[in-house]
């Protein structure tokens, strides 16, 4: 295992492309992301069009679905990436499962591709027939950062509940291990755990119904800050200010949370830097260095007010 230290698609689909003229001896990068209305993403598109500027030796081209649970637009751009004629893709898969087929299609097209962020389904990866290596934090570790912290607060016996991100997605499901192992170990009593996709609005409205269900509830585990966020929103419609929340990605809107004490924790993964260095070691290979194997980690880092 190695550890690295960090100081156009469907018609729904939102793409971002840079440098579209490019020279000829400048290898072309296509970067798959989710959601683009996730700010994490917004962030991690920021820091990709600062590393090509930084670099000035590749041609970027970057994609972003419309919502959390848009799939197709990434099947699309891979296939769109093939027909162009990129020289490395470097996808963040929004379903761990439905990716792996047209991903084989790229690289038997002769295409570098790096598998960042979200990590792809292992057994699908051997029904193709292909090895590839992954990108990306201990999603797993990080959430129990995040649920250690609450249980830490609430103590033995806390009512919790876990709002998930896609159920189709690798990080989703080792970010629920991983508030779940927080919950065994703090002994802790999980009320209910759904998934709300990803998405603000839609944890809103999960959190809602969990919390008339269960109005006893005094922490909430969610699986990114978009959803935390949307429990807060719905926390400050009931009036409530007496449930710890915790969330996963530290994007920018959920510092001043941190800081006023709506939410208790985030986790740090550091979207930018690892969509930068996810792409240089796609360029290394594409300049003749081995292919990427097993798990190149990436750091965490739990953020709290202090």
């Amino acid at each position: 295992m190695k550890l690295l230290k960090f100081a156009a698609t469907a018609a729904t689909a939102i793409a971002l492309f840079a440098g579209t003229a490019h020279a000829q001896d400048k290898p072309v990068v296509g970067l798959i992301m989710k959601s683009l209305a996730n700010e994490f993403f917004q962030n991690m598109l920021e820091g990709a069009e600062a590393h090509e500027q930084e670099r000035g030796d590749y041609v970027l081209k970057a994609v972003g679905m419309q919502n959390e649970t848009d799939f197709e637009s990434q099947i699309n751009a891979v296939e769109n990436f093939i027909t162009q004629g990129v020289d490395a893709i470097v996808v963040a898969p929004a379903d761990s499962r439905a990716m792996v087929r047209p991903l084989k299609r790229a690289m038997e097209a002769g295409i570098v591709v790096v598998n960042f962020d979200v990590a792809l389904d292992s057994e699908a990866k051997k029904q193709q027939g292909i090895e590839l290596a992954f990108v990306g934090p201990d999603n797993r570790g990080g959430a129990k950062l995040a649920g250690d912290a609450l249980g830490k607060v609430l103590g033995e016996g806390g009512k919790v509940v876990i709002i998930e991100g896609n159920p189709g997605a690798d990080n989703a499901n080792e970010r629920r291990l991983g508030f779940e192992a927080s919950v065994a170990e703090y002994k802790l009593d999980l009320l209910d755990s759904r998934t709300a996709h990803w998405e603000t609005e839609e944890a809103n409205t999960v959190f809602s119904t969990m919390l008339t269900a269960n109005p006893d509830i005094q922490g909430v585990m969610a699986a990114n800050d978009s959803m935390a966020i949307g429990v807060v929103k719905a926390l400050e419609s009931a009036g409530r200010d007496d449930i710890v929340v915790v969330g996963f990605d530290n994007i920018p809107a959920v510092g001043p949370m941190i800081t006023d004490g709506r939410m208790l924790a985030t986790v740090d993964q550091f979207g930018q830097q690892m969509a930068a260095n996810s792409i240089d070691l796609a360029l290394e290979v594409v300049k003749g260095a081995p292919k990427l194997e097993g798990w190149v980690k990436t750091p965490i880092e739990l953020v709290t007010a202090e």
